[in-house]
């Protein structure tokens, strides 16, 4: 495996794997010419098991020989891909280069979606627990740069989700894309056919590309400087 690989989260609550935003998603990610997968991370299981869980399958990634990793979510899946990219950590194989968000749970200080907070952090968390597993609160200048979707009608997760965790990026100057559609319900996947929002792979794809420039960049330059030895 080389170049750039892309996980992908499913959402579901922590509670199942949505059908739809999974094995579609990453047949979308392989007609960009990236390498996908489908990452199925343990379900009903308390924090920190399923980001343990995430950490793992990007260490192989990394061992197998991907120079990029890139990670997808969706709703709960948002909030794991997010806690994977941002949560502190001493390994450097589990490092993400980039994030895509759809609809994502980004806090859990507010009272949004509590299926999924009382699966992850049980039924009365502490303030520091909820503190340390809302994104919005993790991001330091060290976060890698995020696109994030979502539309404005959302009843399960409010976009109130990626406007706050869209805050804290600004604040800490991470680059990061933003889009919210004003029509669509929740769980949208690629959402084909769902009028405006379907334009976010379009927009996703572009984005992604545009990450990998730097790797490029640093590809052509190191040609150039081997052919300078050479001469």
């Amino acid at each position: 495996m080389t170049g750039t690989h892309v996980i992908v989260l499913p959402g579901g609550g922590y509670a199942e794997h949505a059908a739809n935003e999974a094995e579609p998603v990453v047949a979308w990610l392989e007609s960009l010419g990236l390498g996908a997968s489908v990452f199925r991370y343990p379900l009903h299981t308390r924090h920190p098991g399923p980001l343990e869980e995430v950490r793992a399958e990007i260490r192989r990634l990394r061992e197998a020989g991907a120079s990029r990793l890139g990670i997808v979510g969706f709703s709960a899946g948002g909030h794991l891909a997010g806690l994977a990219a941002l949560a502190p950590g001493s390994d450097v194989r589990e490092s993400v280069d980039f994030v895509v968000l759809g609809y994502a749970i980004t806090s859990m200080e507010t009272e949004t979606y509590r299926p999924a907070r009382l699966i992850l952090l049980g039924e009365d968390p502490s303030p520091g627990l909820r503190r340390e597993t809302s994104l919005d609160a993790l991001v330091t200048s060290a976060a890698p740069p995020f696109f994030i979707w979502h539309t404005a009608e959302d009843i399960y997760v409010p976009p109130e989700h990626t406007y706050r965790l869209a805050a804290a990026l600004a604040a800490s100057e991470i680059p990061h894309t933003v889009h919210v559609f004003a029509h669509g319900p929740h769980s949208l996947g690629l959402a084909e056919g769902a009028g405006e929002a379907a334009l976010w792979t379009t927009l996703a794809a572009s984005w992604i590309s545009e990450q990998d420039e730097p790797q490029r960049s640093t590809d052509v330059g190191d040609n150039t400087d081997r052919e300078l030895s050479r001469r």
